[in-house]
């Protein structure tokens, strides 16, 4: 266990203070073991992933900060049980090498398997609550180890019972329900479809599905790369708002033929992106050292590395509160946040 150790390089933004205490925990055991100890002290403790989804204040956090180190991938036909410190990306590489398709147009997306149901990951028509069937939980109230049904879980757009409940529940392990066979799942999202030269609903080749997922998101500044200064951020910052019938009569009023799609019951959601870049923030807008991302306006960046948190939320509610001006529209973040707000 080391002390003061600097946060920010832990995370995707590059932000984020000291803290107090740090560890890594590279067993389920291990990492039970000190959240619950920390829970007897009365000591908070943050669970660190990734830090791909993640605001972390510049002040730091004043406790134990557990970097989950975890390990082991068990197969068994189309089930597969992931630990939640296993990297996302290359687990989905593997499921497409061995022909288990549910995934597939997850592939580039950064952080740990263990983050994947607390934000319901998801992109280009499919997100996790499709595949997955149980989480296995550390649940710090009840002092024990949960193994979740997906029907337990809440999953919704985003969403799920466990991001409103980060202080209580500590994924330990993921389990994925997925199909044996060389092709995607059918396809759901119009521009990755379009791209491949099929139709909405049409199904190919795992390999060719990831590959070109892969470079729609390298195109997007969405892929992790080190040379590419626009992935410096947390991916999209802001969730795609989903409006009610009354609300979306209102915007239609506004901007007559805005893109959406349906959402259930009335509802449409609308691309966060378009409402950005039309509420006047364009790609590459900049406010000090941080800016909007010159690839895709639903990314904040910190190119250099060398911002502040709070240099990033500015933009943040500069962001916000111009759409919302614009269009009546609010939208919400989608990292968590950690000793700051929006």
């Amino acid at each position: 266990m080391e002390e003061g150790v600097r946060l920010a390089p832990y995370t995707t933004l590059r932000l984020g203070g000291n803290a107090r205490a740090f560890v890594i925990a590279e067993t389920e055991e291990r990492l039970v073991e000190l959240v619950s100890e920390a829970d007897r002290r009365g000591e908070p403790v943050l669970i660190l992933g990734g830090g791909s989804n993640l605001v972390l204040s510049d002040a730091g956090f004043d406790g134990l900060v557990v970097k989950v180190g975890t390990r082991g991938i068990v197969t068994y036909g189309g089930l597969v049980t992931a630990a939640a410190g296993e990297d996302w990306d290359p687990l989905v590489e593997r499921c497409v090498a061995e022909g288990l398709s549910g995934v597939e147009c997850l592939s580039g997306i950064p952080g740990l398997v263990g983050s994947t149901p607390i934000q319901n990951v998801g992109a280009y028509g499919q997100d996790v609550s499709q595949t997955i069937v149980a989480v296995r939980v550390f649940d710090r109230r009840r002092r024990e180890i949960l193994d979740l049904e997906a029907a337990e879980c809440g999953f919704a757009y985003r969403d799920s019972a466990f991001k409103g409940a980060l202080d209580r529940f500590v994924v330990l392990s993921v389990t994925y329900n997925l199909e044996n066979d060389e092709l995607s799942q059918p396809l759901a999202y119009a521009e990755l479809a379009k791209s491949l030269g099929v139709a909405p609903g049409e199904r190919v080749p795992l390999a060719q599905a990831r590959a070109r997922v892969l470079e729609l998101r390298r195109g997007k500044g969405m892929v992790l790369d080190p040379a590419d200064p626009d992935t410096v951020s947390a991916g999209s910052f802001f969730t795609n708002p989903i409006l009610g019938r009354a609300q979306a009569d209102e915007l239609e009023k506004l901007a007559p033929g805005y893109p959406r799609w349906p959402a259930g019951d009335d509802a449409v959601k609308v691309p966060a992106a378009w409402l950005i870049e039309n509420a006047g923030f364009h790609k590459g807008y900049a406010k000090g050292p941080v800016r909007v991302s010159t690839k895709h306006t639903l990314a904040l960046t910190n190119p250099t590395g060398e911002a502040t948190a709070e240099e990033l939320l500015e933009l943040a509610r500069e962001v916000r509160d111009g759409v919302k001006a614009k269009f009546g529209v609010t939208l919400v973040n989608e990292p968590v946040m950690i000793g700051v707000s929006l």
